[in-house]
């Protein structure tokens, strides 16, 4: 079938809810993409007369038209739709049923996610429907965007901005739409190609050109005073954010020259400490200090140790001592050998070192307390003059006292 705008409108009204239909219509669409502009035109046209069933049976096709569009990077419905999309889905959005309405969001949900369209017409499509939402009669929502990618909360200071742009961003696609429309029936009666109709028909003609001409400019005109309006907003933040910019540039800069200054004053002080090390001999005395000058002693160099007190005499570590027995006269040894005495005095070795110690532990456990203090024990050797005379056979056996006599009678 050729192309005709009677064809496609015959196409889009047997246009039915089956994935076949919409299909089979995408792909005659898309066959001729090369009058991709002006099936725009009619699709637009179609789904303002249609009813609330019919309007999304539209958007299904230009979904499917314009996903196809997007995987075969064929850009051409892609830019004949961007300036009509939005209005398109805001007139099928309102009235319809929230079923239909829920439908229509799933499929503005997935152009956003899969980018079918650029980010600028991705947002004025949300906002029409945000608006929408917002002015229902019934069951009025909150202001919140039903698109997670609007629910950000935008800084105070680009709030006078918001509205601004989101007038551009309309007036950017209806001042679009005008436009070409208002060039294309310019070409069709200017143009080379153009046939020149009868006067009544041509005059007819001229009398739409001039009301679509003065449409699109009377779109321009309101675009150009919503970007005036945009600008001047865009000024003042720019002006308050040029004012912070040089305070913060000053601040900067004296903050540097403090941090210079602190920097030049630490250095000085160091040299000063290490100059002191090398011409003070006493490094325990501060810089400039005397014996004489006040405070001496009391103050000192914050790195210049103080002077160390004097070492404390300390007494050898000793054992305690024990008492020591008294001294007494060496006690004089008699030998008695026929009748001549000689006496000797036994004199004991120097004790060595110690002995105190164990003579006194051996006194303490193997003598008797008298024995102990008692002193040296006398050495004696006698003779048989010194025993004692026990008086005739008092108590001595006879054979006993035999054996005594012998005995001393040899020792003689």
């Amino acid at each position: 079938m050729a192309y005709t705008d009677d064809a496609v409108l015959a196409k889009l009204s047997a246009l039915n809810e089956t994935q076949e239909s919409i299909v089979t219509v995408a792909q005659w669409v898309m066959f001729h993409r090369r009058h991709a502009d002006r099936t725009g035109q009619l699709w637009l046209q179609r789904l303002k007369d249609s009813g609330s069933n019919k309007r999304l049976n539209l958007i299904y096709l230009a979904n499917e038209v314009a996903q196809q569009s997007k995987a075969r990077k064929k850009d051409d419905f892609l830019i004949a739709f961007s300036p009509i999309i939005a209005e398109a889905t805001a007139t099928a959005y309102k009235g319809a049923t929230n079923e239909v309405q829920q439908k229509l969001r799933r499929v503005v949900e997935v152009w956003r996610q899969r980018q079918i369209f650029e980010i600028p017409i991705q947002d004025a499509i949300e906002a029409r429907i945000d608006e929408l939402d917002k002015t229902r009669s019934s069951g009025k929502r909150s202001g919140e965007s039903i698109f997670s990618a609007n629910t950000n909360s935008v800084p105070k200071e680009l709030v006078p901005i918001v509205s601004p742009q989101q007038l551009v961003t309309k007036l950017v696609l209806s001042t679009k739409t005008s436009v070409n429309a208002a060039n294309q029936d310019y070409d069709k009666l200017t143009g080379p190609s153009a046939v020149s109709p009868s006067a009544p028909v041509h005059a007819a003609r001229l009398n739409g050109l001039l009301k679509t001409l003065a449409n699109a400019e009377g779109a321009v005109a309101e675009s150009i005073k919503a970007r005036k309006l945009l600008i001047e907003g865009l000024e003042k933040i720019l002006d308050t954010n040029r004012a912070s910019l040089a305070a913060d540039e000053a601040q900067i800069s004296e903050l540097s020259n403090r941090r210079t200054e602190i920097d030049n004053k630490k250095r000085d002080v160091e040299e000063n400490i290490m100059r002191g090390f090398a011409t003070n001999s006493n490094p325990s005395t501060p810089v400039g200090v005397t014996e004489n000058s006040p405070g001496n002693g009391a103050q000192h160099s914050p790195v210049t140790p103080a002077p160390e007190p004097d070492r404390p005499e300390v007494e050898a570590l000793t054992p305690p001592g024990y008492p020591q027995p008294p001294v007494t006269e060496p006690i004089p040894e008699y030998e008695l050998n026929n009748g001549n005495s000689h006496v000797s005095y036994q004199q004991s070795a120097p004790a060595p070192p110690g002995s105190d110690l164990l003579s006194s532990l051996s006194t303490s456990y193997g003598r008797s307390p008298s024995a102990a203090s008692g002193g040296s024990i006398k050495k004696r050797k006698l003779n048989d003059n010194d025993f004692p005379d026990l008086g005739g056979d008092d108590g001595l056996d006879a054979d006993v006292a035999e054996m005594l006599r012998r005995d001393s009678g040899g020792a003689l």
